[in-house]
């Protein structure tokens, strides 16, 4: 069993940055790939970034330069540094674990945490 915590989102002005934390409960979780997904108001839940074990990166094309996913297995947490936020990023933000391989679909994820919303003013 994986818990997952996020925290570091809120209000920010276009073209700001912030960076989310997910912290993750358990001993393997090393061996977890992890995501980042986004659901706006009246839109599916989407895929923003993964990060396999291994460290492998992957990207959705609208963040791609902008978004960077990363871990800490020290310290059992994932990130994603946003920059260059515009309004159109703005959604409740959810990181999701699975075990070994990164992927974009939300069903194939095992673990959610509880989602922080980021708001991005124009």
């Amino acid at each position: 069993q994986v818990q997952l915590v996020e925290s570091g989102g809120g209000l920010v002005q276009a073209g700001g940055s912030l960076r989310l934390s997910c912290a993750a409960s358990g001993r393997t979780f090393s061996s977890y790939a992890m995501g980042w997904f986004r659901q706006a108001p009246g839109k599916e839940r989407e895929f923003v970034a993964a990060i396999s074990w291994s460290g492998n990166t992957y990207y959705t094309n609208s963040v791609k330069g902008r978004f960077t996913i990363s871990r800490d297995n020290a310290k059992n947490t994932v990130y994603l540094q946003m920059n260059s936020l515009k309004p159109e990023d703005t959604a409740v933000y959810y990181c999701a674990a699975r075990v070994v391989s990164a992927a974009s679909i939300p069903a194939e994820y095992d673990y959610w945490g509880q989602g922080t919303q980021v708001t991005v003013s124009s």
